[in-house]
């Protein structure tokens, strides 16, 4: 992470949308590519109660039990890094596989600023929708001046 640009913009919304779903109801899965050689999830990162699932592959539809952990639901929402790698193969793979894609581009990053962009650029062609990190939390909710809505206006401000 010391060599992804923005990595602190990254870590703040990916914590939001992690905190933000956990709020919400919303499942959430987190996967760390070959920990083994990479190291495991930054430290920055609080994935306090959310699934972790190792992988050596680039897209996580092609790690089995993830795969079989999302079977069933309609939508995908995806974060992390690199957008231009895991997180493109990811989107590429989810929409291949039917999903609604979700790709939050302010929790996305790569280590050069034009790989963010471009693959920010593909998924889109592809036919991923582009969202940010509010814009997710409150598209998950459907009322406001509830205790969840509350909560999420205070994570995000």
């Amino acid at each position: 992470m010391p060599v992804i640009s923005e990595s602190e913009r990254v870590f703040q919304n990916i914590n939001k949308l992690l905190q933000g779903c956990a709020i919400l109801g919303v499942d959430r899965v987190l996967t760390e590519q070959y920990p083994k050689g990479l190291g495991h999830t930054c430290r920055e990162v609080d994935a306090e109660g959310t699934d972790v699932f190792e992988k050596d592959c680039f897209s996580c539809l092609l790690q089995d039990d993830l795969a079989g952990r999302i079977k069933g639901k309609k939508s995908l929402v995806v974060c992390g890094v690199e957008a231009h790698i895991c997180v493109l193969k990811t989107v590429l793979d989810g929409l291949a596989a039917g999903f609604e894609v979700h790709v939050v581009a302010d929790a996305i990053s790569s280590r050069a600023a034009d790989n963010h962009r471009y693959a920010v650029d593909r998924m889109r062609q592809a036919g991923a929708f582009i969202a940010t990190t509010e814009m997710i939390l409150f598209q998950f909710m459907d009322y406001a001046g509830t205790d969840q809505f509350k909560e999420i206006s205070r994570l995000i401000k």
